[in-house]
């Protein structure tokens, strides 16, 4: 895992839409305590979230990302090093919040161990993009960049694969079925440099995958960004979803 975002996490903060206050304000109301965020990269759901909780327990696998989190860091925020893999050694929580990194880990194993470690009243949380994603409206040109330098999109390792069930079925079928969904929208504009950049934050072509690539990748994307759209400026409508799970008779 650790050699996934290899030089993404600059790209990462500047670029990667945040999940916006209401989302961030609605998982606040929800959680107490000391909530673990696994999977935190640069802070995108820690730092905010911080000013709601006691503490945060912001926990990934990656130095860089966690680097970027720490500079930015309030008070009440630990950054450790670990993944899901070793969730038994992490300091004691109340609640975990985990963002797309859910669907880089073992699913099943996970929830089957945060059954255990969770007190009663515990949640698991996850914010992102949810069910059906929005497409990207630059999408299709990314994509055929992509094939064209041989990146494709790197495939979510854990359960997903082996079971079969997206986030919401599996939840519903493990220990924590008692699920409220609620869903946020807002739109930004983003100009090429933009859509670059975010490109560099994804694992499948973060500057590490690329290699010395890298400049021609940024070239050619350019181009074809603004041969498709001369204006350079693309509307992106995002919707963010905060899924609460928990035991039933705990909520």
């Amino acid at each position: 895992m650790t050699d996934l975002f290899g030089g993404a996490a600059p790209y990462y903060v500047r670029y990667r839409t945040d999940h916006g206050e209401e989302a961030i304000d609605h998982l606040g109301r929800a959680l107490d305590g000391t909530v673990l965020d696994l999977g935190c990269g640069p802070g995108t759901v820690a730092i905010p979230l911080a000013a709601h909780v006691r503490e945060v327990i912001a926990v990934d696998p990656d130095e860089e990302m966690l680097a970027e989190g720490r500079s930015r860091s309030p008070g009440n925020v630990r950054w450790l090093l670990g993944d899901s893999t070793r969730i038994r050694a992490l300091p004691p929580f109340d609640h975990v919040v985990m963002g797309r990194s859910f669907h880089w880990m073992d699913r099943v194993r996970l929830l089957e161990e945060l059954d255990d470690l969770l007190p009663p009243g515990g949640a698991v949380a996850l914010i992102g993009p949810g069910r059906n994603p929005e497409p990207e409206p630059w999408g299709e040109v990314t994509q055929r960049l992509r094939e064209r330098f041989g990146l494709g999109e790197l495939a979510a390792r854990g359960s997903f694969q082996a079971t079969g069930l997206h986030p919401h079925d599996l939840l519903a079928v493990s220990a924590f079925p008692d699920l409220d969904i609620a869903t946020f929208e807002t739109s930004l504009t983003r100009d090429v440099e933009s859509v670059i950049g975010l490109q560099l934050s994804y694992s499948f072509s973060s500057p590490a995958k690329l290699g010395d690539r890298l400049p021609a990748f940024m070239v050619a994307l350019r181009e074809a960004l603004l041969a498709d759209n001369p204006s350079g400026l693309w509307v992106e409508r995002v919707v963010t979803e905060v899924l609460m799970a928990r035991r039933y008779g705990s909520s």
